[in-house]
């Protein structure tokens, strides 16, 4: 694939528009206010991207990862941490829709298309990141439905969101035992902690989901118990891609406003653009950041085609390039020198944005152990 479609062209042209308008002159200001503008979320659904690749049928925009990538990093050269946050918010779509029955979809959907409702997808806790199938939050079913008890932790969206797709055990040890939970906020028992103070993606909040004695109805149980660990693995191939491509599109950014301040910048005597050694790394971030997007736009062919090593693929683009983002990002702020470490020139924000996305989604190292299963079969 050298050529992207016209209909992706169409598509990511619009969300570049929306985050050249919409997104990043504001997105300075929401990172130091930690402010969520849930109003522009609302503005960017009604544009259908509340529901990329949720089905038609079922009122989303029915798009392939591919189109959605483009629109992730079009979004994220606004600012990361708003296009991360849609992503999530999509992913949780996407899985209501792709593994909810018909009662859960008229239920959910039509609100969370146009975010009058936001989700947020909750996994990981206290005691177990990396190690998912050890979670200890737990299900007990009873006659009314399930009581649910314990903590997720590191929770985007969490006090915002109306609705948590979370991951509870329901059975025995291991990713058998795991089942997947449609929570509302306003579920007695539901609790959130205090919001995080964090590195980077500040916009968005990140809190600790609590659950103490939580009821809620046998209804919100997403597919059948034992099934919700193989859901959160789906949910995660496309959101592996999507992280990958908020990397993009934030390193992107990042190359360009170095672009220009060489250009302006002089030192002895000339810009600092005339100098071989600005050239040869500013060759090396450009030749990174496109080799990173050929290789994303493979891996959604692979996720669409739902080819047998999707999986492996998706990990693959997310450990690269969520690697380069961060390398490339980081190139730029040392090419604007100390103003690359100021708040005004925008660099710096991209830098402590990016850094997280080595380690959500899986951590990179997490990335290496399943490409290596797959290659031996392991």
């Amino acid at each position: 694939m050298f050529e992207l479609p016209d209909e992706t062209i169409a598509v990511r042209d619009m969300a570049q528009a929306f985050a050249a308008e919409k997104i990043a002159p504001h997105a300075q200001r929401w990172d130091e206010e930690r402010h969520l503008p849930v109003d522009v979320l609302r503005e960017a659904a009604a544009l259908g991207m509340a529901g990329l690749y949720v089905r038609e049928e079922s009122g989303g925009t029915g798009l392939t990862r591919l189109d959605a990538a483009t629109v992730f990093e079009a979004l994220a050269y606004g600012c990361p941490t708003i296009s991360a946050f849609l992503s999530i918010h999509n992913m949780v779509a996407w899985m209501i829709d792709r593994f909810g029955n018909d009662a859960q979809r008229a239920e959910h959907l039509p609100a969370l298309l146009t975010m009058e409702r936001i989700a947020s997808y909750c996994l990981t806790e206290p005691g177990s990141g990396s190690d998912a199938a050890a979670l200890s939050t737990r299900a007990v079913r009873d006659n009314a439905g399930y009581v649910l008890n314990g903590t997720k932790q590191f929770i985007s969206g969490a006090g915002v969101s109306d609705l948590y797709l979370t991951m509870v055990r329901t059975g025995d040890d291991g990713p058998g035992g795991v089942s997947a939970m449609l929570i509302a906020r306003d579920t007695p028992g539901l609790s959130f902690g205090p919001n995080e103070k964090k590195m980077g993606w500040n916009a968005q909040p990140t809190r600790q989901v609590i659950m103490q004695d939580a009821r809620i109805p046998a209804a919100a149980l997403l597919g059948e118990e034992g099934q919700g660990f193989r859901f959160a693995m789906a949910g995660l191939d496309g959101g592996r891609l999507n992280i990958a491509a908020c990397s993009l599109g934030g390193a992107q950014r990042a190359l360009d406003i170095a672009l220009d301040y060489v250009r302006q910048r002089r030192a002895f005597g000339r810009p600092v653009a005339d100098f071989q050694a600005t050239q040869f790394r500013l060759a090396d971030m450009a030749t990174e950041l496109e080799v990173a997007r050929s290789f994303l736009w493979r891996a959604c062919a692979r996720l669409d085609a739902r080819a047998p090593d999707a999986t492996q693929f998706c990990a693959m683009a997310k450990r690269f390039i969520t690697d380069t983002g961060s390398r490339v990002a980081d190139e730029a702020l040392q090419l604007l020198g100390g103003y690359g470490y100021l708040a005004d020139y925008g660099v710096e924000k991209i830098v402590r944005d990016l850094r997280v996305h080595r380690i959500l989604e899986g951590t990179n190292e997490i990335m290496r152990v399943i490409i290596a299963r797959g290659l031996l079969k392991i």
